[in-house]
């Protein structure tokens, strides 16, 4: 086990009191190394070393962001005395004639996160503590952010959610089963000059018992798996269990109003009904929820993936497959499916879940898109029969892409197809005719639905059968986009 790092909290204040001093951001890393830089590995740090020149902000970027070692007398340069004397009482870097470090420290946004280095593949300790990765983007691109009393991160890890909602709950809890990530998070905490972050130490939702949160967020160890080699990706739980009572648990502590983000994966034994038993899930919470597969593989691909870190040694993957494999074929798996779970308890109107498939490489933030969607299923289950929209005021919430398809035909230009893409958030499309994207494109919450509808017909000569299948189409779309938050009903 790792012997860091320290969570000395007035140390880790002085660190990062030196790091933002000396301008050590997003915005620095990209002018010095390029907006490719996050993507980037250990393979490529000497070649970036090249590209840096003789600042006391390269020297940390060198430092912690490349983790390369830098003579003592630099990192005194850009961190000063006290900063040098942090790191050696966090034990985030061994300091001689040369600081040595042991960790990263990545700024993501506006949070400064250290964590243990660069993995090491199949060579990473059992307790290792990942940094922002692409599940962690996920998670907190999938997060609502509204002001909230009580919030809760579960396997925390690094800490990196309790961080994020720390900047807006009064009171932040992170719970994980990893000491040495309960040490970074306390660590990050006081990097970030947080005091509002408890953290508590055991399994899942078992340090919160019979506690509420307006907010939580989960990035568990929810790989299905056979093994148990890493803290941060195998729970040890049977078959998807760690995922089935992240959900059930999370529904359990989520306060009135309150919303959860959870990333699991879940089991089918026919890949072409891949979403029963995550939909089972939601259902027995009580809350509306909203299921988002970011990807889904057969037992192959899945064990090929997440063992690609031995890819490199043909004997040891060959096995590593097999064994996963007849894992799945004793449980009769033929889908394993990953992605979010969200859950909004709310008492008045009626519960609704639904259910859409996200490209986790095109996703942006979608925080208020999800706070839209979740508010306005409350109006449209109070509307009962769908022609009653058409009374409503609606108008466009988000950036919005129409588009149409058009194709020669003869002397004339027809209309193929069209659709509606949202420009921002989650980014998915909804089928609409030009006539349809006309009506979106006029909705400002000023007029009814019925109004702006009957205004497009006149505007485009349409006749009454050609009205009246205007209005249908438009009801459909634009209940759609009402529950995918792009619009919004104003009262």
């Amino acid at each position: 086990m790792s012997q860091f790092p320290v969570p000395d909290q007035a140390a880790a204040t002085d660190l990062g009191a030196a790091l933002r001093s000396v301008g050590y951001s997003e915005d620095a890393l990209n002018r010095l190394l390029g907006e490719d830089a996050y993507s980037g590995d250990q393979d490529d740090a000497p070649v970036d070393e090249r590209r840096l020149p003789d600042t006391p902000v390269a020297t940390v970027v060198r430092l912690f962001f490349l983790q390369l070692p830098v003579s003592r007398s630099d990192a005194v340069r850009a961190l000063g005395e006290r900063g040098v004397q942090a790191l050696t009482a966090t034990g985030l870097a061994a300091v001689g004639e040369e600081v040595d470090p042991r960790v990263r420290i990545l700024p993501i946004g506006n949070v400064l996160l250290a964590s243990d280095g660069y993995s090491r593949d199949g060579d990473d300790p059992p307790d290792y503590v990942a940094t922002y990765t692409p599940t962690a983007r996920v998670l907190d691109s999938l997060t609502p952010r509204p002001k909230v009393e009580r919030a809760l991160d579960v396997g925390t890890g690094s800490g990196v959610h309790a961080l994020l909602a720390a900047r807006h709950a009064r009171h932040v809890t992170a719970t994980d089963v990893n000491p040495r990530a309960l040490a970074y998070t306390q660590l990050n905490a006081a990097l970030n000059g947080l005091a509002n972050i408890e953290c508590r130490q055991g399994s899942l939702f078992d340090p919160v018992d019979g506690e509420t949160f307006d907010l939580i967020t989960c990035n568990a160890p929810y790989v299905v798996s056979p093994e148990r080699r890493w803290a941060y990706r195998d729970s040890g739980f049977h078959e998807d269990e760690v995922s089935a009572r992240v959900v059930k648990a999370a529904g359990e502590h989520l306060a009135e109003g309150g919303f959860a983000s959870l990333l699991v994966s879940w089991l089918a034994e026919d890949e072409d009904s891949p979403d029963e038993r995550v939909l089972a899930w939601v259902e027995a919470t009580g809350c509306s929820g909203w299921i988002l597969p970011t990807q889904g593989s057969d037992p192959l691909d899945h064990a090929a993936e997440w063992n690609s870190h031995l890819a490199g040694d043909p004997q040891a993957f060959g096995e590593a497959v097999d064994e996963w494999e007849h894992y799945f074929e004793r449980l009769g798996v033929r889908w394993v499916s990953e992605g979010a779970v969200l859950l909004h308890r709310r008492s008045n109107g009626r519960r609704a879940i639904r259910l859409d498939q996200v490209d986790e490489e095109d996703l942006d933030e979608a925080g208020d898109q999800i706070q839209r969607a979740f508010e306005s299923w409350i109006p449209l289950s109070e509307l009962g029969r769908p022609g009653r929209l058409l009374d409503a005021r609606v108008s466009v919430a988000m950036p919005l892409l129409l588009e149409r398809e058009l194709e020669p035909q003869g002397t004339r230009v027809i209309d193929v197809e069209g659709r509606i893409e949202l420009a921002a958030g989650m980014k998915q499309a909804v089928d609409a005719t030009a006539e349809a994207q006309e009506v979106i494109a006029s909705l400002d919450g000023s007029l009814s639905l019925r109004a702006v509808i009957e205004a497009t017909g006149d505007r485009l000569g349409l006749s009454d059968d050609e009205l009246s299948q205007l209005e249908s189409e438009v009801l459909d779309v634009t209940h759609v986009l009402l529950e995918i938050g792009a619009l919004e009903v104003k009262a």
